[in-house]
Order: structure tokens, then C-alpha cells, then sequence
């Protein structure tokens, strides 16, 4: 296995297809490098070298017990980019993902960067705040946090139903996928998927975002049960100098897959430009 060894010891796993100009991946809560697979398979079949890691904690690199805050995982990004010496990268996050590049970008700079992709994504702010009311209620992750506790197989069972949208009526998404998503998800540390919880929903990234400089692409569902479209990519797009702005009608969570051909075309089109 490919495999990078950060400065605390921790083994990050990675995958590393094709050539080219170098696109790497940061995977959402509680998944892996597997959930890109679709995009990566287009990205490598057009040219392009598609590298996506398994985030410490999660798939198949190991599980310490701390370390899973946006500072570490911006520096085991950090490390990787170093390891493979790549450079005019474009950095794609999806959910959680999306705040481990924003933190890469303003905490190591943006000069081997190219561009930046932030799909459904967290950023710039999740939770409920005096001064950002659109936020989530801060119930609802202590609540996500005790039912990982108390029955952590059942609760990713029930939450794939919001993060693909099974409970619309048009939704089409497969037994396999929804089987396969509860697999990758419950090989990841219990410790560090509730960690997790608390990274991404109280992580304020506004101010960093406003400093972004590389061209920026944010997409996201209008149909998002998960991550909700006003407090995070809407205000985003505010946010970032000269943001590209896209809305997907309809679309849930899991953009990556429900839309995948869609977030293709999007993706390598942006790509090219």
C-alpha cells in the first residue's frame, strides 16, 4: 500500500492514479479515499493525476488517539504534498474535506496551489452562533456525538438516509452504495468520528476564507438534509474573492454520487480553464 508516515507517526494511506497535473481529494465525515473513486476514474482517464488519502482516523490509515483537529489534518496535507513534491495542484474537498484545504491553503500558503474545489462542503461556518444565526443548532451535534457513542452502526445506518436523500421520492440511489458507504464508514476510529463532530461543526473558517486568492470553484445540493446550503456554500460564495458559484436543484449531500456525472463535467471543465 501507498502509505505516508507523518511526523507524529501516524500512517496516512493514500491513492495515487494517472498523470498529469496533479488533483487531490479530501474525503467527508465518516468516509475514506473511496468515496472519490468516481471522479478520480475520470479525472486519470482524461489526463490528469488524481491522489486522494484516507484522513488519519479514518479507512485504512491508523487511528491515534488525538490529533483530529483542522491544524493536524492541514499538516498531514501538508507533509503528503511535500512527500509526493506536487506542485500546481488543485485542491477538491467535499463536506468535512472542504475545510482540511481552506486550512491547508492559509495555514502553508497557496504556492503550490492552483485551484481549489469545495463541494458540499462545511466551510465557512456550521453551527448556530450570535453572530451567524443560520447555523445549526449546537443540539443536534451533541446529539450526533451520543448516538455515535451509545450505537455508532445504527446511527450511520439511519444517516445515510439524509446524506443521499433516500427519503425524497425521485431518490434512485442503490442497496450497494448505501451498503457500501455503512462499510467505509464503520472502519474508521469511534474516537475519531466524534472528534470529528466537533471539528467540523465548530470550526469558524470566515475569516481565512476571505484571504483565499486561487480561483475557487463551490458547489453544492439545494436539497442538502445534511449540511444546509445558507449558513455554508452560500456564504461561501460571498466570502471568496470571485468565487464560481454552482447550485445543483434537487440535489442532496452526497453530491459526489448522486450527481457524479454532473460534478465530472463541472469539475474537469473548471479544471481546464
Amino acid at each position: 500500500m501507498t502509505i505516508l508516515t507523518a511526523r507524529d507517526g501516524t500512517e496516512i494511506y493514500y491513492k495515487d492514479w494517472g498523470t498529469g497535473q496533479p488533483v487531490l481529494f479530501s474525503h467527508g465525515w465518516p468516509l475514506s479515499a473511496d468515496m472519490w473513486d468516481h471522479q478520480m476514474l475520470h479525472l486519470a482517464q482524461n489526463g490528469y493525476r488524481a491522489i486522494a488519502f484516507d484522513r488519519r482516523g479514518f479507512g485504512r490509515s491508523s487511528q491515534p488517539w488525538t490529533g483530529y483537529d483542522y491544524d493536524t489534518f492541514a499538516d498531514d496535507i501538508a507533509q503528503l504534498i511535500d512527500h509526493l513534491d506536487l506542485r500546481d495542484i488543485v485542491l477538491v474537498g467535499f463536506s468535512m474535506g472542504g475545510g482540511d484545504i481552506v486550512r491547508y491553503i492559509t495555514r502553508h500558503g497557496d504556492s503550490r496551489v492552483s485551484k481549489l474545489v469545495l463541494i458540499s462542503a462545511v466551510t465557512p461556518f456550521f453551527i448556530r452562533t450570535d453572530d451567524h444565526p443560520d447555523g445549526v443548532p449546537a443540539e443536534i451535534f451533541d446529539a450526533i456525538r451520543a448516538e455515535i457513542t451509545n450505537d455508532r452502526a445504527q446511527f450511520l445506518d439511519d444517516f445515510n438516509t439524509i446524506f443521499y436523500g433516500t427519503n425524497r421520492p425521485d431518490s434512485t440511489v442503490s442497496k450497494g452504495v448505501l451498503t457500501q458507504t455503512l462499510q467505509i464508514a464503520l472502519q474508521a476510529s469511534i474516537k475519531g468520528t466524534i472528534d470529528c463532530v466537533t471539528a467540523f461543526s465548530e470550526t469558524d473558517f470566515r475569516k481565512e476564507m476571505a484571504d483565499i486568492r486561487v480561483p475557487t470553484l463551490i458547489i453544492h445540493g439545494d436539497d442538502d438534509q445534511t449540511v444546509p446550503l445558507a449558513p455554508t456554500a452560500a456564504l461561501a460564495a460571498r466570502i471568496v474573492p470571485g468565487a464560481q458559484f454552482k447550485v445543483y436543484p434537487g440535489a442532496p449531500h452526497a453530491t459526489c454520487t448522486t450527481h457524479k456525472d454532473l460534478v465530472n463535467q463541472d469539475l474537469l471543465a473548471f479544471i481546464r480553464r
